[in-house]
């Protein structure tokens, strides 16, 4: 399929859907969160043939479009971000509708630049031959591309490109787009062998001189770039190591002032233990004390009480007796003078 109509078609589906979400009522939340699921994966795949396969192709073999390339690569930029906040929103949000229409008015204006100055300078350097070999290439890969933005991946190469997934698209490219393919590819072969255990042996172009000059131009091209990623990486590994280093020279530090802390809380504790035992012997010690003499001062006050009480009853008993005996001598020498009174009246 030729590689502008495969793109066109893209163009008109995804339109179809943003119409189809322009015309869904306010409170069509589950219709607008299914549509837009559609336009993320049809973007997404979009976005991902073109900047690994259609961008790279042009600014090789077509004059004059490295700008447009740059510029589109830019606007893909923009959409994945809109889309991976679109992908966890829910279509109830306030800013849901005002998200997709931003989206909508970016897309257009990226297809209306693409198809009214990048498509036909393509059209007209590549020629129909190379752009039906390299449509047949997009749509192979279109199979494998991802249906999800990663606005944070590499969008341009060698970067992103994953060399087993379109290791096989290059067979089926020729002359210029099939030493622009093979170049690419062997480019991200050596990318890929940058991550330790992996080794993979580049592609041999087949086809014209042409062809295999064009990879090598490529190639060439794009080596300085892995060169200085490699360089970059050591860098990283390097610095990596370093900050390993310091961390843990902080952490023993760390651990050394956490040893000291512990052990001067476990003396604080042996020395806060130590006064709350003494402190708990002392009150021992003043309370048996003082029930001591609780019951010795309850004691003498029981015996001096007892002792009050029995001269007490004692001094009662000699009054009462006293008393008795008063009484009963009255009363007798008062039996007395009555029988006298009474006798002498006889």
């Amino acid at each position: 399929m030729d590689a502008i109509t495969l793109l066109k078609n893209d163009h008109h589906t995804v339109e179809q859907l943003f119409k189809r979400f322009e015309k869904a009522g306010d409170r069509a939340y589950v219709e607008k969160r299914r549509i837009v699921d559609q336009i993320i994966e049809e973007l997404s795949r979009h976005a991902a043939i073109e900047e690994q396969l259609f961008y790279p192709a042009a600014r090789v073999a077509v004059d004059d479009v490295e700008d447009v390339a740059l510029e589109s690569i830019e606007e893909h930029h923009i959409v994945k971000w809109e889309l991976s906040e679109l992908e966890k929103m829910d279509p109830r949000d306030e800013r849901f509708d005002a998200k997709v229409t931003v989206l909508i008015e970016n897309v257009r204006h990226h297809v209306e630049e693409e198809e009214g100055e990048f498509f036909p300078k393509v059209r007209e350097q590549l020629g129909r031959n190379d752009l039906g070999e390299l449509g047949d290439a997009m749509a192979t890969a279109r199979k494998v591309a991802p249906t999800r933005p990663h606005p944070r991946s590499p969008q341009s190469h060698p970067g992103n490109l994953v060399a087993g997934a379109f290791a096989s698209v290059t067979d089926r490219v020729g002359d210029t787009a099939k030493g622009t393919a093979y170049g690419v590819a062997n480019v991200a072969k050596r990318v890929v062998s940058l991550v330790p255990g992996i080794s993979l042996e580049p592609s041999s172009p087949t086809g014209s001189r042409r062809a295999r000059a064009q990879a090598a131009r490529v190639r060439d091209g794009l080596d300085d770039a892995v060169d200085t990623l490699g360089d970059t990486a050591e860098r990283a590994v390097d610095t990596a190591g370093e900050v390993i280093d310091e961390t843990r020279d902080r952490a023993e530090d760390v651990g050394s002032t956490v040893t000291r802390t512990a052990r001067s809380a476990t003396r604080g504790a042996a020395r806060t233990a130590s006064a709350a035992k003494s402190g708990a012997k002392g009150t021992a010690t003043s309370a048996r004390k003082g029930a001591s003499s609780a019951r010795t001062t309850a004691k003498r006050g029981a015996t001096s009480t007892a002792r009050t009480a029995k001269r007490g009853a004692t001094n009662t008993a000699r009054t009462a007796k006293r008393g008795a005996t008063t009484t009963a001598r009255t009363a007798k020498k008062s039996a007395s003078a009555t029988k006298r009174t009474a006798t002498t009246s006889s």
